[in-house]
Protein backbone atom coordinates (compact mmCIF):
# COMPACT_ATOMS: atom_id res chain seq x y z
CA UNK A 1 0.00 0.00 0.00
CA UNK A 2 1.17 3.24 -0.78
CA UNK A 3 -0.05 6.65 0.68
CA UNK A 4 -0.88 10.34 -0.35
CA UNK A 5 -0.54 12.94 2.00
CA UNK A 6 -1.81 16.02 0.40
CA UNK A 7 -1.67 18.99 2.50
CA UNK A 8 -3.76 21.95 2.00
CA UNK A 9 -3.02 24.41 5.07
CA UNK A 10 -4.82 24.97 8.25
CA UNK A 11 -4.40 25.25 11.42
CA UNK A 12 -2.19 22.06 11.65
CA UNK A 13 0.65 23.78 9.64
CA UNK A 14 0.18 26.99 11.22
CA UNK A 15 2.85 28.45 12.95
CA UNK A 16 2.69 31.26 15.97
CA UNK A 17 4.66 34.64 15.44
CA UNK A 18 4.86 36.14 19.05
CA UNK A 19 6.45 39.49 18.00
CA UNK A 20 3.32 40.01 16.06
CA UNK A 21 0.76 37.98 17.86
CA UNK A 22 -0.42 36.69 14.48
CA UNK A 23 -0.17 32.82 12.70
CA UNK A 24 0.47 31.89 9.52
CA UNK A 25 0.50 28.75 7.73
CA UNK A 26 3.76 27.19 7.91
CA UNK A 27 5.43 24.03 6.57
CA UNK A 28 3.65 20.60 6.13
CA UNK A 29 3.90 19.11 9.95
CA UNK A 30 3.24 15.40 9.03
CA UNK A 31 6.65 14.42 8.04
CA UNK A 32 7.90 15.37 11.84
CA UNK A 33 4.58 13.40 13.04
CA UNK A 34 5.41 10.26 11.17
CA UNK A 35 8.98 10.40 11.80
CA UNK A 36 8.54 10.58 15.46
CA UNK A 37 5.41 8.06 15.35
CA UNK A 38 7.53 5.80 13.50
CA UNK A 39 5.27 5.10 10.46
CA UNK A 40 6.67 2.43 8.53
CA UNK A 41 4.20 2.66 5.50
CA UNK A 42 5.48 4.43 2.35
CA UNK A 43 3.72 7.72 1.86
CA UNK A 44 4.65 10.35 -0.07
CA UNK A 45 3.50 14.15 1.03
CA UNK A 46 1.71 16.97 -1.63
CA UNK A 47 2.09 20.65 -0.47
CA UNK A 48 -0.62 21.41 -2.43
CA UNK A 49 -2.37 24.76 -0.75
CA UNK A 50 -1.07 27.01 2.19
CA UNK A 51 -4.72 28.61 2.94
CA UNK A 52 -6.74 28.82 6.23
CA UNK A 53 -9.85 27.02 4.98
CA UNK A 54 -12.15 29.97 5.36
CA UNK A 55 -9.96 31.52 2.20
CA UNK A 56 -10.40 28.20 0.23
CA UNK A 57 -12.38 28.80 -2.88
CA UNK A 58 -14.76 26.53 -5.05
CA UNK A 59 -11.51 26.09 -7.78
CA UNK A 60 -9.33 25.26 -4.77
CA UNK A 61 -11.67 22.71 -4.25
CA UNK A 62 -11.99 21.20 -7.09
CA UNK A 63 -8.01 21.72 -7.47
CA UNK A 64 -7.75 19.06 -4.46
CA UNK A 65 -10.47 17.07 -6.41
CA UNK A 66 -9.07 17.06 -9.49
CA UNK A 67 -5.32 15.88 -7.54
CA UNK A 68 -7.88 12.70 -5.72
CA UNK A 69 -8.26 11.71 -8.97
CA UNK A 70 -5.41 12.17 -10.77
CA UNK A 71 -3.17 10.69 -8.11
CA UNK A 72 -1.57 7.05 -8.98
CA UNK A 73 -2.44 6.46 -5.04
CA UNK A 74 -5.49 4.71 -3.75
CA UNK A 75 -5.40 5.93 -0.27
CA UNK A 76 -5.29 9.66 0.25
CA UNK A 77 -4.91 11.17 3.13
CA UNK A 78 -5.83 15.49 3.28
CA UNK A 79 -4.92 17.53 6.08
CA UNK A 80 -7.32 20.43 5.61
CA UNK A 81 -8.73 23.90 8.34
CA UNK A 82 -11.68 22.80 10.34
CA UNK A 83 -13.68 24.98 9.32
CA UNK A 84 -14.67 24.42 5.80
CA UNK A 85 -13.48 20.78 6.26
CA UNK A 86 -17.19 19.29 5.78
CA UNK A 87 -17.60 21.40 2.38
CA UNK A 88 -14.23 20.08 0.86
CA UNK A 89 -15.17 16.39 1.94
CA UNK A 90 -18.67 16.72 0.26
CA UNK A 91 -16.62 18.21 -2.78
CA UNK A 92 -14.29 15.03 -3.18
CA UNK A 93 -17.99 12.49 -2.93
CA UNK A 94 -17.84 10.19 -5.60
CA UNK A 95 -14.33 9.83 -6.68
CA UNK A 96 -14.31 6.35 -7.69
CA UNK A 97 -11.65 3.70 -6.42
CA UNK A 98 -9.89 6.08 -4.19
CA UNK A 99 -10.08 6.28 -0.63
CA UNK A 100 -9.50 9.79 1.25
CA UNK A 101 -9.81 10.59 5.05
CA UNK A 102 -9.38 13.93 6.09
CA UNK A 103 -7.96 15.66 9.16
CA UNK A 104 -7.02 18.59 10.73
CA UNK A 105 -6.39 20.39 14.19
CA UNK A 106 -7.95 22.75 16.74
CA UNK A 107 -4.77 24.01 17.16
CA UNK A 108 -1.44 23.81 15.76
CA UNK A 109 0.71 20.72 15.73
CA UNK A 110 3.90 22.89 16.92
CA UNK A 111 1.91 23.18 19.93
CA UNK A 112 2.42 21.78 23.13
CA UNK A 113 -0.89 20.81 23.42
CA UNK A 114 -2.39 20.17 20.18
CA UNK A 115 -4.92 17.65 18.60
CA UNK A 116 -2.86 17.58 15.86
CA UNK A 117 -1.03 14.05 16.38
CA UNK A 118 -4.07 12.32 17.62
CA UNK A 119 -6.19 13.16 14.70
CA UNK A 120 -3.12 12.01 11.82
CA UNK A 121 -2.66 9.04 13.99
CA UNK A 122 -6.63 8.19 14.08
CA UNK A 123 -6.54 9.35 9.70
CA UNK A 124 -4.01 7.13 9.27
CA UNK A 125 -5.48 4.27 10.46
CA UNK A 126 -8.76 4.93 8.97
CA UNK A 127 -7.40 5.63 5.67
CA UNK A 128 -5.53 1.76 5.57
CA UNK A 129 -9.14 -0.13 7.09
CA UNK A 130 -11.99 1.98 4.86
CA UNK A 131 -12.64 1.44 2.06
CA UNK A 132 -13.85 3.28 -1.58
CA UNK A 133 -15.41 6.99 0.01
CA UNK A 134 -14.78 10.03 2.00
CA UNK A 135 -14.27 10.61 5.32
CA UNK A 136 -13.46 12.58 7.71
CA UNK A 137 -11.41 11.86 11.19
CA UNK A 138 -11.67 14.63 14.21
CA UNK A 139 -12.25 14.70 17.75
CA UNK A 140 -12.01 10.78 18.01
CA UNK A 141 -14.43 9.59 15.62
CA UNK A 142 -14.89 9.15 11.83
CA UNK A 143 -17.20 10.55 10.17
CA UNK A 144 -19.19 9.83 6.52
CA UNK A 145 -18.59 13.00 3.90
CA UNK A 146 -21.95 14.90 3.68
CA UNK A 147 -23.21 13.30 7.51
CA UNK A 148 -21.08 15.55 9.54
CA UNK A 149 -20.38 19.21 11.19
CA UNK A 150 -17.89 21.70 13.21
CA UNK A 151 -19.56 22.26 16.58
CA UNK A 152 -17.45 25.92 17.01
CA UNK A 153 -19.07 26.13 20.46
CA UNK A 154 -17.82 22.73 21.52
CA UNK A 155 -14.91 22.58 19.75
CA UNK A 156 -15.61 19.26 18.10
CA UNK A 157 -17.04 17.74 15.65
CA UNK A 158 -20.28 15.71 15.14
CA UNK A 159 -22.29 13.48 13.04
CA UNK A 160 -25.64 15.05 11.29
CA UNK A 161 -27.81 13.95 9.47
CA UNK A 162 -26.93 14.85 5.68
CA UNK A 163 -30.30 16.78 4.97
CA UNK A 164 -29.12 19.43 7.82
CA UNK A 165 -25.81 20.04 6.27
CA UNK A 166 -27.54 21.71 3.43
Amino acid sequence: MSLLVITTGGTIDKVYFDATSDYEVGEPTVPHVFREAGVAIPYRVLPLLRKDSLELTDEDRQLIRQTCVDAAEERILITHGTDTMPLTAEALMGIEGKTIVLTGAMAPARFRVTDAVFNLGLALGAVQAFGVGVWIAMSGSLFEAGKVRKNREAGRFEGVDAEKLR
